[in-house]
């Protein structure tokens, strides 16, 4: 008798396990709160913050002057008042530009001392030669200790500028981003340390998902905003969700 208690004990352990609900996903903002406002601009980060993001997350390109500033195309004509190439510009040139709602274009540094590590903050290299300047700047807010390593997450989609990253930080997470099979982003994760894989939430399902993390990732997809979308994708087990509607996301009940 004892042992059939025992095995029931068992049973009941793994039925309640698989019944469980699925756990909370950390919410990311996407370009900030692309939903609300302008996508990358301060004001859209704000409102990020304001809607209790875990993390935010942005783009950055290096313009000709050399500095990172906080956009997600290559052209400007999409999204702002002028035209060309963002990286052929020079920083007094971009912050003439106006962007949708009478916004500007940041800088990195300008979106650094608004969240101030209040949240994590996912930077995707964007263009060319954002590695090493993203690096640069990252350690004069280490050393001043106004931003931790861990608060920072590194993604792209260009890996050979993560592993430019790589080689110059040893310390700052990185993500890999994916538009295709997320499996294939393994081999590379493991090869830098990287601590997730940021896919394409169409390319997900629970078998890859649990794959990905078996192999001791966080999987952060982007960009979900349908509520039925976050539903599934929440059951399928994900660590956070990039989304440009953050009050969509299921806060935790405690």
């Amino acid at each position: 008798m004892k042992h059939q208690k025992g095995y029931l004990l068992i049973l009941f352990s793994v039925f309640m396990t698989a019944c469980a609900p699925p756990k909370n996903p950390l919410v990311i903002g996407h370009r900030g709160a692309k939903g609300h406002l302008a996508e990358n601009t301060l004001p859209s980060i704000a409102k990020a913050l304001e809607l209790e993001v875990d993390g935010v997350e942005i783009d950055v390109f290096q313009c000709a002057s050399g500095e990172l500033v906080v956009f997600h195309d290559k052209t400007l004509e999409k999204l702002t008042n002028a035209t060309g190439y963002i990286e052929e510009l020079d920083l007094d040139s971009i912050q003439r530009i106006e962007v949708l709602n009478g916004f500007t274009i940041p800088t990195l540094e300008e979106v650094l001392d608004l969240i101030k590590g209040e949240v994590f903050l996912n930077i995707e290299l964007k263009g060319s030669r954002t590695a090493l300047k993203t690096h640069e700047l990252l350690q004069i807010y280490f050393e001043r200790e106004e931003w931790s390593p861990e608060k920072i997450l590194i993604s792209s989609f260009n890996w050979e500028e993560l592993q430019i990253f790589r080689q110059a930080n040893q310390e700052v997470p990185i993500a890999i981003l994916t538009e295709d099979d997320p499996l294939d982003a393994i081999p590379i994760g493991l090869e830098l340390g990287a601590v997730a894989i940021n896919p394409d939430h169409k390319s997900l399902n629970s078998d890859n998902v649990a794959k990905m993390q078996k192999a001791g990732f966080k999987i952060y997809p982007w960009t979900v905003n349908d509520a039925g979308d976050i539903n599934l994708i929440t059951q399928m087990g994900v660590d956070g969700i990039i989304t440009d509607f953050p009050e969509r996301i299921p806060k935790p009940n405690y």
